[in-house]
Parts: structure tokens; C-alpha cells; sequence
């Protein structure tokens, strides 16, 4: 009988060995179930084939072909990623709206003998449920905003904050991209479906009883767009903001962004695009100090000439006032010891 998902908190108690998304891989890389495998019953020419001839000539002659086509697919699984599976297996199958090709893969699984069933309404149930929890609700939790500078390394507190067992949701890393100029953290960031999918996810694993720490962010990382319940909480939340000495915040910064210093192209590239609101003779003295390897007084004079005064231009209308946090040095000692201060007064103040 086929599984309705009733919450998106359902997903991580469910009685199954593996999630199999039979969707094409176009269809799974814009978008799947978090921790789901693809194991395509068409690729994407054979679903754009057996759909034209659907709707042109034939349901029934669409039907055959895809049936043809789902079976030589499945036999190669079974002979590949599913051979080492055992009599116990028990997988959970999805496609596009738990129809055909969920239902015929799960068939054939069946007929093994594995203890396979479906996702009722397949993908399009689950993304009910995402949009559901982003677009037409509050956020579950108080919010609490870890803010700062460029290079007061906000991202690292997160992960302080979350190996001391605190609350948070890091954004930029579910993105995929720095929430700065500097831009995507690999080749790409994911699809605003994939996005709002890690989202979801990580907002259906909280405790409402608790604040989630959130570094703050503007209402779009790179070309991806927070949800509206997401951002106004985050406008609305009390803020910690991170203060650390120039030279930490240099000296963090050139770790950080250890791809800039590998592809001078694209540095120089990121460079050029800061023209209009410095001008050429300003980026011409940045690139000449790329050319040079000088990456301390480079990475000084982005913060003191760019950032730092676009920092202090942002406002957040309704917000309380930050409270301020004085860094000494933005050593993982010194970060570790912050986050604890920051739990501690959270829990004498609940």
C-alpha cells in the first residue's frame, strides 16, 4: 500500500533501507528527497520520447514503450547499484506523482521479492509538504542572528555553536555559496527547489522549544531566495555581532578563501566587477597586488575600502539593537569558548 508523508519530520523514521527516485536525472538534479538514490527508469531523452508520444499519437502505444524501456533500465540496476542488496532489503520508491514508473519498478522489486512500496504522490507530495512548511507557516522557533563584518568568522562560531549542541541552520552552506561577491562555494549552487528542500529539512528537524542560531544573511545568497516566513523572522530576530581585530579577520579570510588564492583568473575576475563602485585606478592597484602574491594587504583593503563601509550602510528596520561581542582573536579556542558564553546565557535567560 502506497506511504502518504504526512510531514516532512516523517522522512527521518521511516522503516525503509533506501529511497529510490526513478525520476530522470535531470528531474532528480533539480530536485529530490534529501538522502534519496536515483535509479532513473528513462533517462531524459527516452521520458521526453514516451511523453510526446502520449499526448501526439497513443497512451497505449506510450505505455508499451515505456514499459520496454523500464524494464531494460531496471535490469541494469539489478545487475549494478542494487546487485549486493539482500532478501531483507526494503527500499521506498518515488517518481513524479507515484504513478507509472514508481509503480512498475516497484512491481518488478516486489516480484524479487524485496519488501518494496511507493510514495503516494510521489515527488509532488513531498514538495506539498516543503512548500507547506516555507510558504505557509512561521518559523517553528525563535530566531537568533550571529552577525559581523566581513571575516569575523560567523560561519565558524555556527559550527561552534552546533558542535556544543545548540540549535542553527547554515544557510550559505545549504546554498552553496559565500553570501558574499566571491560568490558560489564549488562549481554551482543548487536549484531554489534543492535549496528550499535542504531548508525545509533542517527547519523540520528543530526543537520549537529552543532558539536555531542563523548567520545573518541579505534576503537572497548568491541567486537563491530565502523564504518570506524565513526572512522576516530573521529581520525581526535579536543579534549577536561579532567584532574581532583587523589582522584576525585578515588572516581568517585568506584561509577561508583558499580557491581565490589557486585561480588568480577568477579573483581578478571578481575584482573587475568592484569597478563601478571604486573605480579603475583603485582595481588596478588591487590586481597589481594579485599579481604580486600580497594577499594580506589585498585582503586589508577589500574590508577597509568595500566591505566595512558597506556593512555600515545595512540596516535592519524593527530590530532590536545587537548585542556586541568583543573577539580578542578568531582562534578555534577562542570561538569555542564565545559559543559557550552564548548557550549559557541563552539557557540563564530561558
Amino acid at each position: 500500500m502506497p506511504l502518504t508523508l504526512t510531514q516532512l519530520s516523517d522522512l527521518a523514521t521511516l522503516p525503509f533501507d533506501e529511497i529510490i527516485d526513478v525520476r530522470s536525472p535531470a528531474e532528480f538534479a533539480e530536485d529530490h528527497i534529501p538522502g534519496a538514490i536515483n535509479l532513473p527508469a528513462m533517462s531524459n531523452a527516452e521520458r521526453a520520447k514516451v511523453g510526446t508520444i502520449y499526448v501526439q499519437d497513443s497512451p497505449f502505444k506510450a505505455r508499451k514503450i515505456g514499459a520496454a524501456i523500464v524494464s531494460r533500465s531496471m535490469a541494469a540496476h539489478l545487475e549494478g547499484p542494487l546487485a549486493e542488496r539482500d532478501g531483507s532489503y526494503r527500499p521506498l520508491v518515488y517518481c513524479w506523482r507515484g504513478g507509472q514508473r514508481s509503480g512498475s519498478v516497484a512491481i518488478i522489486l516486489k516480484q524479487i521479492g524485496w519488501r518494496a512500496d511507493t510514495v503516494e504522490g510521489g515527488y509532488q507530495a513531498y514538495r506539498r509538504l516543503v512548500s507547506k512548511a516555507l510558504y505557509d507557516g512561521r518559523m517553528p522557533c525563535p530566531i537568533v542572528l550571529i552577525d559581523g563584518g566581513t571575516g569575523t568568522a560567523k560561519t565558524r562560531l555556527l559550527d561552534h555553536l552546533a558542535q556544543q549542541g545548540a540549535q542553527t541552520l547554515d544557510l550559505e552552506a545549504m546554498a552553496e555559496h559565500r553570501g558574499s561577491l566571491f560568490g558560489p562555494m564549488g562549481a554551482n549552487q543548487p536549484s531554489q527547489k534543492a535549496f528550499e528542500s535542504r531548508l525545509a529539512m533542517g527547519i523540520a528537524g528543530l526543537d520549537p522549544a529552543r532558539p536555531v542560531y542563523v548567520e545573518a544573511e541579505s534576503s537572497k545568497i548568491g541567486r537563491l531566495i530565502l523564504p518570506p516566513s524565513l526572512w522576516q523572522a530573521m529581520i525581526a530576530a535579536p543579534t549577536l555581532r561579532l567584532n574581532a581585530p583587523l589582522d584576525a579577520r585578515v588572516a581568517h579570510l585568506i584561509t577561508a578563501y583558499p580557491d581565490m588564492r589557486a585561480d588568480t583568473d577568477k579573483l581578478l575576475q571578481v575584482l573587475e566587477q568592484l569597478t563601478s563602485y571604486h573605480g579603475h585606478d583603485c582595481v588596478t592597484q588591487w590586481k597589481a597586488l594579485v599579481a604580486a602574491q600580497d594577499y594580506p594587504s589585498l585582503t586589508r583593503a577589500l574590508i577597509e575600502t568595500h566591505y566595512d563601509p558597506r556593512y555600515r550602510r545595512i540596516s535592519r528596520n524593527h530590530a532590536a539593537k545587537a548585542q556586541e561581542l568583543f573577539l580578542e582573536d578568531l582562534s578555534d579556542a577562542t570561538l569555542a569558548q564565545t559559543a559557550s558564553k552564548i548557550i549559557a546565557r541563552q539557557q540563564a535567560d530561558a
